[in-house]
C-alpha cells in the first residue's frame, strides 16, 4: 500500500486547499537572503546553484531563481504540473528526497521549505534525507530547513474545525499521536464522506539539530520565525541554516 504523502497531495489537495499564502513564501526567501548576506562565503549570482526540496507548486522555487539557477524537486505528479504552468522555463524533477537524482556537490544552496520533512515512518529514512541534501551540497554549501516547531503545535492545536469550499464541507480533525511524536490530520469532506490523513513528525529542535550534526552539518543559526526572531517554545517555526561540513 502507498504512503499517505504520496496519495494526498494530488488533485484531491489542490482542490481542497486551492491557495497557499505567497506572502509567507516571500518571508521564507527574504529572511534567506538576509543569512545568506551575513554568512555564504559562495556569494549568490552566477553559477550558485539552489535545489529547492519538495517544491510543491513551486511558489518558492520561483523567487529562489532570483538568487541562482534553481530547480525544483518533488515527488507529487500534480504539484509540479502545477509549478511548470506557474514557471515554464524552471527545470522541475519527479523523485524521491531520499534518493536524490544529482551529483555529489552539484548545489551550493539546499531549501526545504513549509514543513516539507518528517513524512516517513521511521527516523532512519529523515536520516537519510538529510544524507542526502549533505551529499548534493558543496563544501560549505547552505541548507535551510523550515519546519515546525513541535512546543507551539502542542500548545495551540486546533482539534476541529471545519470549512466550505466549493459546495464541499471540509472538516479538519486534529491530534497528537499517543507516543507524542506525530501529529495527525484526518481531512473528511461532506456530503461524500471521503477522507484523508496527514501525518508528520514532532521532531524537537534538539532532535533535528543532533540529526543535522549526524549527517555532517554545523548549524549556524536557528530562527522562530520569518522575520528572524529568537527560536523558543513559543515560536511558530523551527527554521535552520546548517552549513555543510
Amino acid at each position: 500500500m502507498s504512503e499517505w504523502y504520496e496519495r494526498w497531495f494530488g488533485e484531491e489537495y489542490l482542490a481542497l486547499y486551492p491557495h497557499r499564502d505567497e506572502s509567507d513564501a516571500a518571508a521564507a526567501v527574504a529572511l534567506l537572503e538576509r543569512h545568506l548576506g551575513e554568512r555564504d562565503s559562495h556569494p549568490v549570482g552566477v553559477g550558485y546553484r539552489i535545489l529547492d526540496l519538495a517544491c510543491g507548486a513551486g511558489r518558492h522555487a520561483r523567487l529562489l531563481g532570483a538568487l541562482g539557477w534553481t530547480v525544483g524537486l518533488d515527488l507529487s505528479p500534480t504539484l509540479l504540473r502545477l509549478a511548470r504552468a506557474g514557471d515554464p522555463a524552471g527545470p522541475y524533477v519527479r523523485a524521491d528526497m531520499r534518493i536524490l537524482p544529482f551529483a555529489d556537490a552539484s548545489f551550493a544552496l539546499v531549501t526545504n521549505l513549509f514543513t516539507s520533512f518528517g513524512y516517513f515512518a521511521a527516523d532512519e529514512e529523515h536520516a537519510r534525507v538529510l544524507g542526502e541534501v549533505r551529499r548534493v551540497l558543496r563544501a560549505g554549501g547552505t541548507f535551510m530547513l523550515d519546519f515546525l516547531n513541535a512546543p507551539h503545535v502542542r500548545d495551540t492545536l486546533v482539534k476541529y474545525d471545519e470549512r466550505e469550499v466549493d459546495g464541499t464541507i471540509v472538516e479538519q480533525h486534529r491530534s497528537i499521536s499517543p507516543d507524542g511524536r506525530y501529529v495527525l490530520k484526518r481531512i473528511v469532506t461532506r456530503p461524500d464522506g471521503r477522507a484523508f490523513i496527514e501525518r508528520v513528525r514532532l521532531f524537537e529542535r534538539d532532535e533535528l539539530e543532533r540529526m543535522l550534526t549526524d549527517a555532517g552539518f554545523r548549524c549556524n543559526a536557528v530562527y522562530g520565525d520569518y522575520a528572524g526572531g529568537a527560536a523558543s517554545d513559543s515560536s511558530p517555526r523551527a527554521i535552520f541554516f546548517a552549513e555543510r561540513a
